[in-house]
Protein backbone atom coordinates (compact mmCIF):
# COMPACT_ATOMS: atom_id res chain seq x y z
CA UNK A 1 0.00 0.00 0.00
CA UNK A 2 1.46 3.42 -1.22
CA UNK A 3 1.42 6.09 1.80
CA UNK A 4 1.55 10.05 1.39
CA UNK A 5 4.88 11.16 2.79
CA UNK A 6 3.89 14.41 5.21
CA UNK A 7 6.07 16.79 6.20
CA UNK A 8 5.32 19.88 8.98
CA UNK A 9 6.63 22.88 9.25
CA UNK A 10 5.68 25.39 12.23
CA UNK A 11 5.26 22.88 14.87
CA UNK A 12 3.64 24.90 17.69
CA UNK A 13 0.34 24.23 15.70
CA UNK A 14 1.40 21.63 13.40
CA UNK A 15 2.42 19.39 16.16
CA UNK A 16 -1.08 18.37 16.89
CA UNK A 17 -2.22 17.71 12.93
CA UNK A 18 0.88 15.79 12.59
CA UNK A 19 -0.71 13.60 15.31
CA UNK A 20 -3.97 13.07 13.53
CA UNK A 21 -2.04 12.58 10.04
CA UNK A 22 0.20 9.56 12.00
CA UNK A 23 -2.99 7.89 12.79
CA UNK A 24 -3.91 7.22 9.05
CA UNK A 25 -2.95 3.63 7.33
CA UNK A 26 -2.44 5.58 4.30
CA UNK A 27 0.00 8.34 5.87
CA UNK A 28 3.85 8.60 6.82
CA UNK A 29 5.59 11.78 8.54
CA UNK A 30 8.76 11.81 6.73
CA UNK A 31 9.78 15.81 8.00
CA UNK A 32 9.49 17.93 10.17
CA UNK A 33 11.01 22.10 9.94
CA UNK A 34 10.96 24.79 13.05
CA UNK A 35 13.34 27.35 14.12
CA UNK A 36 13.32 25.77 17.57
CA UNK A 37 15.19 22.84 17.73
CA UNK A 38 14.19 22.05 20.84
CA UNK A 39 10.97 21.94 19.86
CA UNK A 40 11.99 20.28 16.40
CA UNK A 41 14.20 17.48 18.09
CA UNK A 42 11.51 16.56 20.50
CA UNK A 43 8.73 16.14 18.01
CA UNK A 44 11.13 13.98 16.20
CA UNK A 45 11.31 11.86 18.78
CA UNK A 46 7.75 10.89 18.79
CA UNK A 47 7.96 10.28 15.31
CA UNK A 48 10.86 8.19 15.02
CA UNK A 49 12.45 10.29 12.43
CA UNK A 50 16.13 10.42 11.97
CA UNK A 51 18.73 14.17 11.72
CA UNK A 52 18.09 14.18 8.31
CA UNK A 53 14.16 14.14 8.22
CA UNK A 54 14.22 17.86 10.23
CA UNK A 55 15.03 21.13 9.24
CA UNK A 56 15.55 24.63 10.34
CA UNK A 57 15.47 26.06 7.11
CA UNK A 58 12.52 25.85 5.24
CA UNK A 59 14.40 26.18 1.76
CA UNK A 60 16.04 22.97 2.53
CA UNK A 61 12.74 21.44 3.92
CA UNK A 62 10.80 22.05 1.06
CA UNK A 63 12.80 20.42 -1.35
CA UNK A 64 12.61 17.43 0.48
CA UNK A 65 11.50 13.75 -0.29
CA UNK A 66 7.26 14.07 0.66
CA UNK A 67 4.10 14.23 -0.99
CA UNK A 68 2.36 17.15 1.13
CA UNK A 69 3.18 19.89 3.21
CA UNK A 70 1.49 21.05 5.44
CA UNK A 71 2.03 24.78 6.84
CA UNK A 72 1.23 25.89 10.61
CA UNK A 73 3.82 28.67 10.55
CA UNK A 74 2.82 32.74 11.45
CA UNK A 75 0.56 33.66 8.98
CA UNK A 76 2.62 36.31 7.44
CA UNK A 77 4.53 32.84 5.93
CA UNK A 78 1.55 31.09 4.58
CA UNK A 79 1.84 32.31 1.12
CA UNK A 80 5.20 32.36 0.20
CA UNK A 81 5.69 28.82 2.15
CA UNK A 82 2.32 27.58 -0.18
CA UNK A 83 3.24 28.85 -3.20
CA UNK A 84 6.87 27.54 -2.82
CA UNK A 85 5.32 23.76 -1.57
CA UNK A 86 3.65 24.07 -4.59
CA UNK A 87 5.82 24.99 -6.97
CA UNK A 88 8.35 21.97 -5.53
CA UNK A 89 5.70 19.67 -6.61
CA UNK A 90 3.78 19.10 -3.37
CA UNK A 91 0.11 19.11 -2.27
CA UNK A 92 -0.72 21.96 0.68
CA UNK A 93 -2.97 21.72 3.68
CA UNK A 94 -1.95 25.23 5.23
CA UNK A 95 -3.63 26.77 8.27
CA UNK A 96 -6.15 29.92 8.11
CA UNK A 97 -5.93 32.88 7.05
CA UNK A 98 -4.62 31.79 3.85
CA UNK A 99 -2.75 35.22 2.71
CA UNK A 100 -2.58 38.92 4.45
CA UNK A 101 -3.18 40.65 1.15
CA UNK A 102 -4.93 40.54 -1.96
CA UNK A 103 -2.63 40.14 -3.98
CA UNK A 104 -0.93 37.27 -2.21
CA UNK A 105 -4.49 35.41 -2.66
CA UNK A 106 -4.03 36.10 -6.40
CA UNK A 107 -0.83 33.99 -6.42
CA UNK A 108 -1.55 31.05 -4.09
CA UNK A 109 -4.95 30.56 -6.58
CA UNK A 110 -2.60 31.17 -9.87
CA UNK A 111 -0.17 28.93 -8.70
CA UNK A 112 -2.29 25.89 -7.80
CA UNK A 113 -3.62 26.84 -11.12
CA UNK A 114 -0.86 26.27 -12.69
CA UNK A 115 1.14 24.03 -11.06
CA UNK A 116 -2.32 20.70 -10.81
CA UNK A 117 -1.56 20.75 -7.18
CA UNK A 118 -4.13 20.07 -4.49
CA UNK A 119 -4.64 23.13 -1.99
CA UNK A 120 -6.95 23.28 1.37
CA UNK A 121 -6.90 25.65 3.85
CA UNK A 122 -7.30 24.01 7.49
CA UNK A 123 -10.41 25.38 8.50
CA UNK A 124 -11.09 23.35 11.37
CA UNK A 125 -14.48 24.98 12.40
CA UNK A 126 -15.89 24.02 9.93
CA UNK A 127 -15.51 20.40 11.05
CA UNK A 128 -17.68 20.81 14.31
CA UNK A 129 -20.06 18.38 14.70
CA UNK A 130 -22.75 20.06 15.61
CA UNK A 131 -22.26 22.55 12.39
CA UNK A 132 -22.31 19.33 10.41
CA UNK A 133 -24.91 17.96 11.60
CA UNK A 134 -26.73 21.87 11.36
CA UNK A 135 -25.70 21.29 7.46
CA UNK A 136 -27.99 17.80 7.40
CA UNK A 137 -30.96 20.23 8.60
CA UNK A 138 -30.45 22.77 6.10
CA UNK A 139 -29.95 20.85 2.96
CA UNK A 140 -33.39 19.19 4.05
CA UNK A 141 -34.99 22.78 3.80
CA UNK A 142 -35.67 22.68 7.47
CA UNK A 143 -34.80 26.31 8.13
CA UNK A 144 -35.86 27.27 4.38
CA UNK A 145 -34.42 29.94 3.15
CA UNK A 146 -31.35 31.63 4.99
CA UNK A 147 -31.78 35.41 4.74
CA UNK A 148 -29.61 36.62 7.50
CA UNK A 149 -27.09 34.96 9.79
CA UNK A 150 -24.32 36.07 12.19
CA UNK A 151 -20.72 34.79 14.10
CA UNK A 152 -18.87 36.32 17.23
CA UNK A 153 -15.52 34.98 18.06
CA UNK A 154 -14.11 36.54 20.56
CA UNK A 155 -10.69 35.20 21.69
CA UNK A 156 -8.37 37.24 24.76
CA UNK A 157 -4.74 36.46 23.33
CA UNK A 158 -3.18 39.67 24.50
CA UNK A 159 -0.03 37.26 25.86
CA UNK A 160 0.48 35.78 21.97
CA UNK A 161 0.51 39.88 20.88
CA UNK A 162 3.23 41.24 23.17
CA UNK A 163 5.29 40.05 26.14
CA UNK A 164 4.12 42.12 28.96
CA UNK A 165 7.39 42.26 30.72
CA UNK A 166 9.99 42.69 27.31
CA UNK A 167 7.40 44.89 25.50
CA UNK A 168 8.48 42.43 22.56
CA UNK A 169 5.75 42.15 20.22
CA UNK A 170 5.02 38.75 18.87
CA UNK A 171 3.33 37.78 15.17
CA UNK A 172 0.05 38.76 15.55
CA UNK A 173 0.39 42.14 16.48
CA UNK A 174 0.12 43.18 13.02
CA UNK A 175 -3.40 41.51 12.02
CA UNK A 176 -6.55 43.28 12.77
CA UNK A 177 -9.04 41.40 14.35
CA UNK A 178 -11.33 40.78 10.89
CA UNK A 179 -8.57 39.33 9.38
CA UNK A 180 -8.64 36.41 11.57
CA UNK A 181 -12.65 36.18 10.23
CA UNK A 182 -12.62 32.09 8.99
CA UNK A 183 -13.30 30.58 11.77
CA UNK A 184 -16.34 33.27 12.16
CA UNK A 185 -17.67 33.36 8.24
CA UNK A 186 -16.31 30.27 7.24
CA UNK A 187 -18.78 27.98 8.62
CA UNK A 188 -21.74 30.30 8.24
CA UNK A 189 -20.69 30.03 4.05
CA UNK A 190 -20.88 26.30 4.22
CA UNK A 191 -23.78 25.91 5.80
CA UNK A 192 -25.17 28.63 3.30
CA UNK A 193 -23.81 27.74 0.12
CA UNK A 194 -23.17 31.10 -0.36
CA UNK A 195 -20.54 33.52 -1.31
CA UNK A 196 -19.43 37.77 -0.47
CA UNK A 197 -19.97 39.72 -3.04
CA UNK A 198 -19.96 43.00 -0.86
CA UNK A 199 -18.39 44.47 2.54
CA UNK A 200 -18.19 47.03 4.99
CA UNK A 201 -16.48 47.37 8.08
CA UNK A 202 -16.30 49.48 11.32
CA UNK A 203 -14.07 49.22 14.68
CA UNK A 204 -14.52 50.92 18.04
CA UNK A 205 -11.02 52.30 17.99
CA UNK A 206 -8.09 51.51 21.12
CA UNK A 207 -10.29 52.66 23.82
CA UNK A 208 -8.39 49.34 25.90
CA UNK A 209 -4.82 50.14 24.78
CA UNK A 210 -4.32 53.72 23.56
CA UNK A 211 -1.02 53.31 23.53
CA UNK A 212 -0.84 50.54 20.85
CA UNK A 213 -2.68 52.16 18.30
CA UNK A 214 0.21 51.18 15.99
CA UNK A 215 -0.44 47.91 16.50
CA UNK A 216 -3.86 46.44 14.85
CA UNK A 217 -4.21 43.53 16.73
CA UNK A 218 -5.03 45.80 19.63
CA UNK A 219 -8.32 47.35 18.19
CA UNK A 220 -10.87 47.10 20.68
CA UNK A 221 -13.90 45.42 18.11
CA UNK A 222 -13.68 44.77 14.66
CA UNK A 223 -17.34 44.47 12.97
CA UNK A 224 -17.77 43.36 9.41
CA UNK A 225 -20.95 43.44 7.66
CA UNK A 226 -21.33 41.66 4.21
CA UNK A 227 -23.79 40.95 1.37
CA UNK A 228 -23.69 38.01 -0.11
CA UNK A 229 -24.19 36.56 -3.60
CA UNK A 230 -27.91 35.00 -3.19
CA UNK A 231 -29.08 38.40 -1.38
CA UNK A 232 -28.48 37.26 2.42
CA UNK A 233 -26.44 39.41 5.09
CA UNK A 234 -24.19 38.52 7.56
CA UNK A 235 -22.25 39.79 10.70
CA UNK A 236 -19.03 38.89 11.98
CA UNK A 237 -17.70 40.46 15.55
CA UNK A 238 -14.50 39.69 15.85
CA UNK A 239 -11.79 40.89 18.79
CA UNK A 240 -9.00 39.87 20.30
CA UNK A 241 -8.43 41.70 23.52
CA UNK A 242 -11.80 42.02 25.24
CA UNK A 243 -11.78 41.00 29.30
CA UNK A 244 -14.01 38.07 29.14
CA UNK A 245 -13.76 33.97 28.39
CA UNK A 246 -13.32 32.61 25.21
CA UNK A 247 -16.42 32.93 22.52
CA UNK A 248 -17.80 31.58 19.85
CA UNK A 249 -21.24 31.65 18.68
CA UNK A 250 -23.47 31.06 15.12
CA UNK A 251 -26.50 31.89 14.44
CA UNK A 252 -28.74 31.71 10.90
CA UNK A 253 -32.21 32.95 9.94
CA UNK A 254 -34.23 31.36 7.58
CA UNK A 255 -38.03 31.40 6.24
CA UNK A 256 -38.97 28.73 8.03
CA UNK A 257 -36.70 28.72 11.64
CA UNK A 258 -34.04 29.69 12.84
CA UNK A 259 -30.51 28.22 14.36
CA UNK A 260 -28.12 28.92 17.32
CA UNK A 261 -25.71 27.80 18.91
CA UNK A 262 -24.92 28.53 22.97
CA UNK A 263 -23.24 31.33 24.50
CA UNK A 264 -22.54 29.45 27.64
CA UNK A 265 -22.79 25.79 28.33
CA UNK A 266 -23.40 23.01 24.84
CA UNK A 267 -27.09 23.68 24.46
CA UNK A 268 -27.96 24.90 20.94
CA UNK A 269 -31.31 26.34 20.16
CA UNK A 270 -33.77 24.86 16.75
CA UNK A 271 -36.73 26.88 16.01
CA UNK A 272 -38.41 24.83 13.37
CA UNK A 273 -41.71 25.31 10.98
CA UNK A 274 -43.85 22.14 12.39
CA UNK A 275 -45.87 21.20 9.53
CA UNK A 276 -48.95 22.72 11.19
CA UNK A 277 -47.43 25.59 10.04
CA UNK A 278 -46.31 26.88 13.93
CA UNK A 279 -42.93 27.22 14.91
CA UNK A 280 -41.65 24.95 18.03
CA UNK A 281 -38.64 25.11 20.16
CA UNK A 282 -35.94 22.24 20.09
CA UNK A 283 -32.37 22.06 21.58
CA UNK A 284 -29.50 20.13 20.21
CA UNK A 285 -26.06 19.28 22.01
CA UNK A 286 -23.52 21.65 20.58
CA UNK A 287 -20.85 19.41 20.68
CA UNK A 288 -17.21 19.62 18.75
CA UNK A 289 -16.64 16.10 18.99
CA UNK A 290 -18.58 13.47 16.81
CA UNK A 291 -19.48 10.78 19.90
CA UNK A 292 -19.39 7.81 17.05
CA UNK A 293 -15.61 8.78 15.68
CA UNK A 294 -13.03 6.09 15.85
CA UNK A 295 -11.07 6.45 19.31
CA UNK A 296 -7.98 8.12 16.97
CA UNK A 297 -10.35 11.03 16.27
CA UNK A 298 -9.33 12.34 18.97
CA UNK A 299 -5.67 12.73 18.99
CA UNK A 300 -5.83 16.25 16.87
CA UNK A 301 -7.77 19.62 18.54
CA UNK A 302 -10.83 21.06 18.70
CA UNK A 303 -13.15 17.67 19.41
CA UNK A 304 -12.98 15.52 16.65
CA UNK A 305 -12.88 18.34 13.75
CA UNK A 306 -9.41 18.14 12.98
CA UNK A 307 -9.34 14.29 12.14
CA UNK A 308 -12.36 14.97 10.31
CA UNK A 309 -10.43 18.05 8.19
CA UNK A 310 -7.59 16.03 7.39
CA UNK A 311 -9.51 13.14 6.11
CA UNK A 312 -11.26 15.36 4.08
CA UNK A 313 -7.96 16.60 2.13
CA UNK A 314 -6.26 12.90 2.06
CA UNK A 315 -9.79 11.62 0.68
CA UNK A 316 -10.03 14.59 -2.02
CA UNK A 317 -6.00 13.62 -3.23
CA UNK A 318 -7.49 9.79 -3.27
CA UNK A 319 -10.33 10.26 -5.19
CA UNK A 320 -8.68 13.21 -7.53
CA UNK A 321 -11.30 16.01 -6.54
CA UNK A 322 -11.06 19.39 -4.84
CA UNK A 323 -11.44 19.13 -1.27
CA UNK A 324 -14.25 21.21 0.21
CA UNK A 325 -12.28 23.75 1.29
CA UNK A 326 -10.07 23.95 -1.67
CA UNK A 327 -8.21 27.37 -2.81
CA UNK A 328 -11.06 29.13 -4.19
CA UNK A 329 -13.31 28.64 -0.98
CA UNK A 330 -10.55 28.85 1.07
CA UNK A 331 -10.12 32.68 -0.54
CA UNK A 332 -13.92 32.98 -0.19
CA UNK A 333 -13.88 32.55 3.97
CA UNK A 334 -10.15 35.06 4.02
CA UNK A 335 -11.07 38.07 0.76
CA UNK A 336 -13.66 39.52 2.99
CA UNK A 337 -12.27 39.92 6.15
CA UNK A 338 -9.50 42.24 3.98
CA UNK A 339 -11.88 44.15 2.25
CA UNK A 340 -14.33 44.58 5.67
CA UNK A 341 -11.13 45.99 7.09
CA UNK A 342 -10.05 48.14 4.06
CA UNK A 343 -13.79 49.63 4.94
CA UNK A 344 -12.86 50.50 8.45
CA UNK A 345 -9.80 52.36 7.36
CA UNK A 346 -12.42 54.27 4.59
CA UNK A 347 -15.03 54.94 7.31
CA UNK A 348 -16.99 51.95 6.61
CA UNK A 349 -18.04 52.45 2.23
CA UNK A 350 -19.14 49.28 0.99
CA UNK A 351 -16.54 47.87 -1.58
CA UNK A 352 -16.53 45.53 -3.87
CA UNK A 353 -15.23 42.15 -2.76
CA UNK A 354 -13.40 40.23 -5.66
CA UNK A 355 -14.55 36.64 -6.08
CA UNK A 356 -11.78 33.78 -7.42
CA UNK A 357 -12.95 31.23 -9.78
CA UNK A 358 -11.65 28.31 -11.61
Amino acid sequence: MTKYRVGIVGLRRGETFADVFSAHPRVEVTALCDIDEGTLTETAQAFCLSDEQLFTQFEDFVNAPMDIVMIGTPIGFHAQQTIAALESGKHVLCEQTAAYTLEDCERVVNTVKRTGKTYMMAENYCYFHYLRQWQKLIQAGKIGDIFYAEAEYIHEIVDLIIDKKTGTYFWRHERPPIWYCAHSLGPLLMLMGDRIVRATGVHSGFRQFPEQTAHPAFLDMEVGLFQTKKGAVIKILRSQTPVRPHLIFYELYGTKGCLESPRNGDTSLLYLEKDSGKGEFDTGTASWSDPDAPQDAQEGGHGTSEYFLIREFLDSLEEERRPEIDVIRSMDFTVPGLIAHESALRGGEWMDVPLFDW
